[in-house]
């Protein structure tokens, strides 16, 4: 009997317990009340933050919001690069964010950080001077990277590039921050770029300011094109025709 009535308190003392701990829980477990941002930012601002993060955590409640859900939505925003997500008692949420930083513009669009990842940075404005790239979808590292190598080897000439282009088709086109245009096309590339820095050395540097484009799309030389002459159509015997 006495074993009996034992294992009966402990039992009782286990529903009481419970039922204590589940009103603790319910009684931490308000609604959130206030949102804190923190990090430091060059480009965003904590009013833009906010208002981005007030969808995600309307409704929430303090002890049953899922943090690691919430981060992956906080990752959403496009200007956020990192997230860190915390509880503030008692009924506060604490985000520390790491801005992205980006280094060009990409598709018009979206930006690119230093990975060569896209992200929209509307309705925030993109920083002025930013060279300018494209490409086709899922293209952003390539033409990243190769437009780290372009600016490299035609740094060595005193040329800075404006824009990058990748085509659908694969070929790749680029202007100068002095507005020219350069075709290098499909294939060669490597050829194309020592055979233009050969020419700009010898001869076309001293009418840079004059240069409409130079298409470097044939199997000897370059052609250029000056301001004011006609367009015309490109050569069908150049080395990237079908």
């Amino acid at each position: 009997m006495q074993k009996r009535n034992a294992w009966l308190g402990l039992v009782l003392l286990a529903l009481m317990l419970g039922a204590g701990g589940r009103a603790l829980w319910l009684w931490l477990d308000t609604p959130v009340e206030r949102v804190s941002v923190r990090g430091d930012w060059d480009y965003a601002n904590a009013d833009y933050l906010r208002g981005q993060l007030a969808p995600l955590v309307r409704d929430t409640r303090w002890l049953s919001v899922d943090l690691a859900e919430l981060r992956r939505a906080a990752l959403e925003i496009g200007w956020v690069k990192e997230v860190r997500v915390s509880r503030q008692w008692p009924d506060a949420l604490a985000f520390e964010l790491v801005e992205q930083t980006p280094v060009t513009r990409w598709n018009d669009d979206q930006l690119l950080n230093a990975e060569g990842a896209p992200f929209v940075f509307a309705p925030l404005a993109a920083p002025d001077g930013l060279p300018d790239l494209a490409g086709p979808e899922g293209s952003s590292k390539e033409v990243l990277a190769y437009y780290r190598t372009l600016d490299k080897r035609l740094g060595t000439l005193d040329l800075a590039l404006d824009q990058l282009r990748l085509e659908p088709r694969g070929a790749w086109r680029l202007q100068l921050d002095d507005g020219a245009w350069i075709m290098l096309g499909r294939r060669q590339h490597d050829a194309r770029l020592a055979r233009l820095m050969a020419s700009w050395q010898h001869e076309l540097e001293r009418y840079a300011g004059a240069i409409r484009y130079i298409d470097l799309r044939y199997p000897n030389g370059v052609a250029v094109a000056w301001h004011g002459d006609s367009p015309k159509a490109d050569d069908a015997e150049t080395d990237d025709s079908p």
